[in-house]
């Protein structure tokens, strides 16, 4: 479990705003984790079972501090795109998401609905499979998919003002 803990704390670093936070969230995941060790099943991926552990107690702190938001509530089609603004090919979105810094790209991933950036983190960030983040998140596969293409979509969205700054688009 111990090699894991860098990438939960990698994780609580982009859910939180502050190191502290994260900190505490990521302790608290692995004491969790810790105490929870005699009912994990053999075989079981450990880093998936963290991560859950992990969303658990984010969703916990969450709720208790605010209201949680709907997807369902966001009102973002990224299927309306501009003739402006036509989305690059899939290699440049990589090159251009290299372009920025990570905490940029973090502070986009923050502004992002909850279900979406949990599943932009364990597919994109932690490099989980869409079987895998399904599982973790109680969802279809095709649920997974149809949020990936949705978030990458709205993190497009997010940090195309500021490549256009950086002259990093046009």
């Amino acid at each position: 479990m111990w090699p894991h803990a860098a990438a939960v704390l990698r994780v609580a670093r982009i859910l939180t705003h502050r190191d502290a936070d994260a900190e505490d969230l990521s302790q608290e995941t692995m004491l969790k984790a810790f105490n929870a060790l005699e009912s994990l099943r053999e075989g079981v991926n450990i880093k998936p079972w963290l991560l859950s552990i992990l969303r658990n107690c984010h969703i916990d702190r969450t709720r208790a501090s605010k209201p949680m938001l709907s997807i369902d509530a966001e009102e973002f089609d990224p299927q309306a795109k501009t003739e402006a603004d036509p989305a690059p090919a899939h290699g440049d979105v990589e090159a251009l998401l290299e372009s920025f810094s990570d905490d940029q790209v973090i502070a986009a991933l923050r502004q992002l609905p909850d279900a979406i950036r949990w599943t932009l983190l364990l597919a994109d960030v932690e490099g989980l499979d869409d079987a895998e983040a399904a599982a973790m998140l109680n969802v279809p596969a095709g649920t997974i998919k149809s949020r990936l293409h949705r978030g990458r979509g709205m993190l497009y969205q997010s940090l195309l003002p500021l490549a256009k700054t950086l002259r990093l688009a046009i």
